[in-house]
């Protein structure tokens, strides 16, 4: 699916985009899924709208953005789970991380049209830090993305400064870090960004007619562990591909309370 020099390339700067890694029969179905969570969601009043409030635009234009953002979309929906396992994804996956490779979480983000939020640019390190930084997220482009409805942008290299001092844990500031510092990643409906937890990566406002929705599996190496407590999920830890070397390690600690 991809070359050695692709490797080198995410390597090297952070991020890759792999084109046409779905179908477009599988990016339908996928975007049906979307359409029917986002109904669900609303039908039992849990609709809420993930738009990050800060102080890069004026109140009243922060209270007409929209982001539409649920987790754990393959819990929701088969779709998802085929994607996530997807030969060609795991084909790549073994190519930036390694032999195994292990699904983390994942989740979907929808930029409505015109009001589509932004999102500030950060390091996805702040959620879920972990001890030798092989996570990454590989987000699934089921729309056309350009600069036009808030595709992505990263700062290319920038994963080799380590983690950065966050606002909250949410952000950088964006005084130092404007969005508009970041290189736009425009891809077609199908391709899938591959960028390292350490990028830094964030993106503008959708200001098209145009829907911009997204979905996106974070991965890891199963010897990859964490080192804080956080954002933990029950069902995290399916191999997508290879082995997990460690018998007793292959899903966090956790007990059901009811």
């Amino acid at each position: 699916m991809i070359r050695a020099e692709d490797a080198e390339f995410y390597k090297e700067n952070g991020y890759l985009l792999v084109k046409g890694v779905f179908r477009s029969e599988e990016v339908k179905q996928m975007r049906a899924a979307v359409d029917a969570i986002i109904q669900r969601a609303a039908a039992t009043n849990r609709d809420a709208n993930a738009a990050w409030q800060g102080d890069y635009l004026p109140p009243e234009q922060l209270k007409k953005l929209v982001l539409k953002g649920f987790h754990d979309v393959h819990y929701h929906d088969a779709a998802f789970m085929r994607a996530a396992i997807h030969p060609n994804m795991a084909a790549v996956l073994s190519k930036l991380i390694g032999p195994n490779v292990q699904l983390h979480h994942s989740k979907m983000l929808v930029k409505p049209p015109e009001n589509g939020a932004a999102f500030p640019m950060h390091q996805d390190y702040p959620y879920f830090p972990h001890e030798k930084h092989t996570m990454l997220a590989a987000s699934v482009h089921l729309d056309d993305a350009d600069e036009e409805n808030g595709c992505l942008r990263v700062v290319p290299g920038s994963h080799k400064q380590g983690p950065l001092p966050h606002v909250g844990r949410h952000y950088l500031d964006h005084r130092t870090y404007p969005i508009t510092d970041g290189t736009l990643c425009e891809a077609e409906a199908g391709d899938v960004l591959f960028f390292n937890y350490l990028t830094i990566h964030g993106s503008s406002v959708n200001r098209s007619e145009r829907t911009r929705r997204n979905v996106l599996f974070q991965y890891r190496d199963p010897t990859d562990f964490p080192t804080e407590n956080v954002h933990f999920d029950w069902g995290m830890g399916l191999m997508i591909s290879g082995e997990n070397p460690h018998f007793d390690k292959v899903k966090p600690d956790y007990r059901i309370v009811g």
